[in-house]
């Protein structure tokens, strides 16, 4: 089985086990592919868990679930050194903490206070963590999947921004359709009543593989020129309307640059081509761009979020061939 097939096959498992978010669960896969961490926002009850429970289950992983809560200590993520004795002498031993797992939810990550938000930035940057002076290097296969909930607030500590444009991409889980909320009745009833068997799952190894393909994806000079256009849309948005300008703060950084080329390349993989075009952009540049948006008063004060401002910077911004 080639690494493509294997894919394919780790989403069609995926979306056996989250019925009705076929979007979702691409993204999920798309991050990755593109080695990058995700920020899944959706209300109570939306599968967000069960869909990165999902993903995990399917690869020779190790899974780490991490529950954020007020009275989190950076310890309880990273790990800790701790006193032992071995031969009438007392030592210190680095004990790993869940951080060290390839699959790594993050749940209700802006519960956290600072100072584990800071060990979290080092280790989604850095791919290590630092205890005591002393670097400690995570898995060549390391993803963090954080969650959140957009309508509870109290006792939350809002992402910085530095830590928010470290996510590849911000997606938004929404109710599914009525034919998939009765098909999610019939499966959770099945689950309850049945043993499935044991499917063999996918190898970091083909994971690996896949990424070297995906490496290899050809992007022409006026899909890099359109990836550009859409990032400086969003930093000068007075060149393209005062309405626009009207609507933004601040852009994004070069990183949605390296974002938008990635999530393309990977998704024009998906798809089975070896070369990008603009449609490729235009199918995830929402999910790139949608956190690193600083809107202005004026947006919000008209409630018009983050995806209308994408959708009027994709009206506005024209395909230089």
């Amino acid at each position: 089985m080639t690494p493509h097939q294997s894919i394919q096959h780790l989403q069609d498992r995926m979306n056996k086990a989250i019925i009705g978010q076929e979007y979702v669960v691409e993204r999920l896969v798309i991050g990755l592919l593109a080695n990058g961490n995700l920020l899944l926002e959706g209300l109570p009850g939306l599968a967000k868990t069960r869909a990165v429970r999902a993903m995990a289950d399917s690869i020779d992983s190790k899974f780490s679930r991490i529950q954020f809560t007020p009275d989190l200590l950076p310890s309880d993520v990273t790990g800790s050194e701790n006193m032992y004795e071995e031969g009438g002498e007392y030592k210190f031993r680095f004990e790993e903490g869940p951080i060290f797992g390839n699959v790594i939810l993050a749940d209700e990550i802006n519960r956290a206070p600072a100072k584990v938000q800071s060990a979290m930035l080092e280790a989604m940057e850095e791919r290590q963590i630092t205890v005591a002076g002393k670097s400690h290097k995570l898995p060549k296969l390391f993803i963090v999947m954080a969650t959140q909930n957009p309508i509870e607030q109290e006792g939350t500590y809002p992402l910085p921004e530095a830590q928010k444009d470290r996510f590849l991409m911000h997606i938004n889980i929404g109710y599914p359709d009525i034919e998939s909320e009765l098909a999610i009745i019939d499966l959770v009833h099945s689950e309850k009543s049945e043993s499935s068997d044991e499917e063999k799952k996918i190898s970091q190894a083909t994971i690996f593989e896949a990424r070297e393909e995906i490496q290899a994806i050809s992007s022409s000079d006026a899909v890099k020129r359109y990836i550009v256009d859409l990032v400086f849309a969003t930093r000068y948005p007075s060149k393209y309307s005062e309405e626009l300008a009207s609507l933004i703060d601040v852009g994004v950084s070069p990183r949605a640059s390296l974002a938008l080329d990635t999530c393309s390349r990977v998704y024009a993989w998906l798809k089975g081509r070896d070369f990008t075009t603009v449609e490729d952009v235009r199918a995830v540049v929402s999910d790139v761009f949608r956190h690193r948006i600083t809107p202005s008063y004026n947006a919000q004060a008209k409630r018009i979020d983050n995806n209308e401002i994408i959708d009027k910077i994709l009206k506005l911004v024209a395909v230089v061939a």
